[in-house]
């Protein structure tokens, strides 16, 4: 990881950049939808939110390096419980992968979450595909069943206080 990766609030503008993420992360959106992003998918980012949510609890969050995205995680804040933030997105670009920049922002993330009075943070990943279930074990998540109805797991985390 030779450049510095930033984290910031996504911006109206990064809908090309995120777009194009999308696109080269083929291989996550066939294993949670089993079809290739489509434009409207970062639109739809937007208002995706999981029930009980409101829309001022969502976060879009980039990641950048070198003037390009990178990166891309969808946080809603306090959800499902005051405690408690739920991540139903975290990507990177496979050129960025396995350098150590999503442990690194996820680890960022997560003190930044606990500073703020969560205890506990959730993650979604589609079943069965192990990069992402690698990543979140990584970190310490423990991953639960998969849900019957979706092609997702949840994954648990309760940081050490």
């Amino acid at each position: 990881m030779d450049e510095i990766v930033t984290v910031r609030e996504m911006r109206p503008e990064d809908e090309p950049g995120v777009g194009a993420l999308f696109a080269a992360c083929e291989d996550y959106f066939v294993a949670a939808t089993g079809n290739p992003a489509l434009s409207a998918d970062v639109q739809s980012l937007y208002y995706a939110l999981p029930d009980g949510a409101d829309f001022d609890q969502k976060r879009l969050l980039v990641m950048c390096r070198g003037g390009g995205i990178v990166g891309l995680v969808d946080v809603v804040d306090r959800h499902p419980d005051a405690e408690t933030c739920s991540v139903g997105v975290f990507l990177l670009a496979p050129e960025a992968r396995r350098e150590g920049i999503g442990t690194d922002v996820a680890r960022r993330l997560l003190q930044e979450a606990a500073g703020r009075g969560m205890r506990n943070v959730t993650a979604t990943c589609p079943r069965g595909w192990e990069p992402g279930l690698g990543f979140l074990r990584s970190l310490g998540f423990e991953i639960g069943a998969p849900h019957d109805t979706t092609a997702l797991c949840t994954a648990l985390l309760r940081p050490a206080r």
